[in-house]
């Protein structure tokens, strides 16, 4: 048997941690190399006198955050970790508290612009955790790309997209969001805009109606009035879109985010899913799906993808690596029916490729290898114990006086605040302590009269101590602002 000795304590923390941070530390130290073949569950527990439990679960946590792959009737096996650090929710942030008392408080900032302190903490909803992202991983395949002998990646690529990358999507589309995708139905673009800015061209809607959900995206809603939309604003209902207010708005095209509805966090139920794809089919209408951050779901079973349900083509699937991956590559991506290609194939054929060349071959290297699901569930874990702490800090901190939507997926969840105060002035009253926190207001096309202030917490882009810390901070800063329920 491998060399396995961690010093197991009983009673400080729960064994099977214990047993994790072990091999975690064996595994970037590569004192534990790629390949290497663990003991099987049963003979580990025999050698370190521990329950089989503890074992496996130690194992299923390294496998959840991408340390291990599991081989069919073969165990356990290291896999090549290519970031630095461990994803443990212990993460120890450079920033050091200074005691006061029973609490925490943060060390004295230093202030810039008059009374505004330097920005310590940033809610900003589409923020990643860049510190695990796989570097070596990736530049190891980019090295690849920048071969001599593959020349030809310095010439314009396919307009659509690189096939290999293609194929590489409609594979894990199908496999991991139930999309049914072939390499010829992807196209590739630079953002979810420019996909977005193509589908307007192809459909030629200039003074036409599109409808948008209302709260929704604004950065399509400003895509769609530069095109020349009418964009036609339906409001939400405890479960997504309004589909009889959808259906009386004349529109025949619809855009909306049914796995995290942004910026509600609504997740849509399979029953009104149905219910607009009846639409879609009734109206020959189509419905633009943005699944913009569909690989994160913290709770209940995952629903099938509105084009995976979707049995008359009127589903555009629309997906993005900027949440999972990182926002930098520019690489976004959609799933057209089959229906829809011939057009697209007429009106833009003109159109070059906006996406890097060099970064999709990249990319479809790190998707073959296995290192794109790797990836995901490594971050699937990490989103997971921030969404927690996020939650957590929330509550105790501010609890009586906000109202949580969208913590179910997503990296991001709402909060309405009770307040008199405006949004704009709860987030100068932050911004004066260090924190900046983002204002959904502007996601209204038609803003409700008297409605609360309300904000979009992201949890990507910090670690958990500053999370914490950050909402404490926050708390202390608004409570004299903030109207408590009941």
């Amino acid at each position: 048997m491998l060399d396995i000795s961690p010093h197991l304590v009983e009673g400080s923390e729960a064994l099977y941690l214990q047993l994790y941070r072990y091999f975690c530390g064996e595994i970037q130290s590569r004192r534990l190399p790629s390949g290497t073949r663990l003991p099987s569950v049963r003979a580990l527990s025999h050698h370190l006198r521990v329950s089989k439990t503890t074992v496996e679960t130690a194992y299923h946590q390294l496998l959840a955050e991408g340390y291990l792959e599991s081989r069919e009737r073969s165990g356990f096996y290291v896999v090549d970790v290519g970031w630095d650090g461990s994803v443990s929710a212990g993460h120890k942030s450079s920033r050091q508290p200074v005691q006061t008392g029973k609490k925490e408080e943060p060390v004295p900032l230093t202030t810039v612009r008059g009374e505004h302190a330097a920005i310590r903490y940033d809610f900003h909803q589409a923020q990643v955790d860049a510190e695990h992202f796989p570097f070596e991983l990736w530049r190891r395949y980019a090295n690849q790309c920048m071969q001599r002998e593959n020349h030809s990646v310095l010439y314009y690529g396919d307009r659509q997209g690189e096939l290999a990358l293609r194929e590489e999507i409609a594979r894990y589309l199908g496999q991991a969001r139930g999309v049914q995708a072939t390499a010829e139905q992807v196209v590739l673009g630079a953002g979810t805009q420019v996909m977005i800015t193509l589908l307007g061209l192809m459909f030629r809607l200039r003074g036409q109606a599109v409808a948008m959900e209302n709260p929704g995206y604004n950065g399509v809603r400003a895509i769609f009035q530069q095109l020349g939309f009418d964009v036609l604003p339906i409001s939400l209902e405890e479960d997504g879109i309004d589909v009889e207010l959808l259906e009386k708005s004349g529109a025949r095209l619809v855009y909306i985010t049914p796995s995290h509805q942004d910026p509600t966090g609504i997740v849509m139920p399979y029953a009104k899913r149905l219910r607009l794809l009846q639409w879609a089919d009734r109206t020959g209408g189509y419905i633009m799906e943005d699944d913009y951050d569909g690989e994160f779901r913290y709770s209940g079973r995952p629903i099938p993808s509105l084009q995976g349900l979707d049995t008359g083509g009127r589903v555009i699937y629309l997906g993005t690596f900027s949440k999972a991956l990182l926002p930098t590559i520019r690489i976004s991506y959609m799933v057209l029916p089959n229906s829809l290609l011939p057009i697209f194939h007429e009106r833009l054929i003109e159109f070059d490729q906006t996406a890097s060349r060099i970064h999709q071959e990249t990319l479809a290297l790190f998707m073959k290898h296995g290192d794109w699901v790797r990836h995901i569930r490594k971050m699937r874990t990490l989103y997971r114990k921030k969404h927690e702490a996020l939650l957590r800090v929330l509550q105790e901190e501010i609890g009586p006086s906000i109202r949580i939507t969208g913590q179910d997926a997503g990296m991001s969840v709402t909060v309405e605040v009770q307040s008199v105060y405006s949004s704009k002035e709860l987030s100068d009253i932050a911004e004066k302590a260090g924190i900046r926190v983002h204002p959904a207001c502007h996601k209204w096309i038609k803003p409700l009269e008297n409605r609360l202030p309300s904000f979009q917490f992201g949890f990507g882009g910090q670690s958990i101590e500053d999370i914490e810390a950050g909402i404490r901070l926050l708390a202390d800063v608004w409570q004299p602002y903030l109207i408590k329920k009941g």
